[in-house]
């Protein structure tokens, strides 16, 4: 089977967090369902991200950049109490390994005590 766009954006629009794809200009290139229900209009693809962001946002999301060209991959950002999910900046890669663009995952704390460490190393430590 051939992985077509309509498979991937099949996929995307399945999870059940959303995802929005930003370029490098922090223009928003996608979003996938659940994205698209939980922010409405107040964010649109062919804009800009900042147009719902304050500056302190704006100050984080670059230096999650600078991060994540000197090297780094997912890196968390924020336990958000009112929702309860833990926030993680992702950057995407191109082939190269140049970063591209980046999203934001939310995912549900698995305890109070650690919301900064990420699933997967969750799953390691637990082998």
């Amino acid at each position: 089977m051939q992985i077509t766009k309509e498979i991937l954006y099949g996929i995307l629009d399945a999870y059940v967090y959303e995802i929005i794809f930003v370029d490098r200009n922090h223009t928003v290139c996608y979003m996938n369902k659940t994205a698209k229900q939980r922010y409405g209009d107040r964010v649109q693809v062919g804009k800009s991200l900042f147009n719902c962001h304050n500056k302190n946002s704006k100050e984080k999301i670059e230096e999650f950049l600078r991060r994540a060209d000197a090297g780094e991959n997912e890196m968390f950002e924020i336990l958000n109490e009112k929702t309860g999910e833990r926030e993680f900046f992702v950057p995407v890669r191109n082939s190269d390994g140049d970063v591209i663009g980046y999203y934001e995952r939310h995912e549900v704390s698995w305890t109070k005590d650690t919301p900064h460490i990420p699933i997967y190393e969750y799953w390691k430590n637990k082998q």
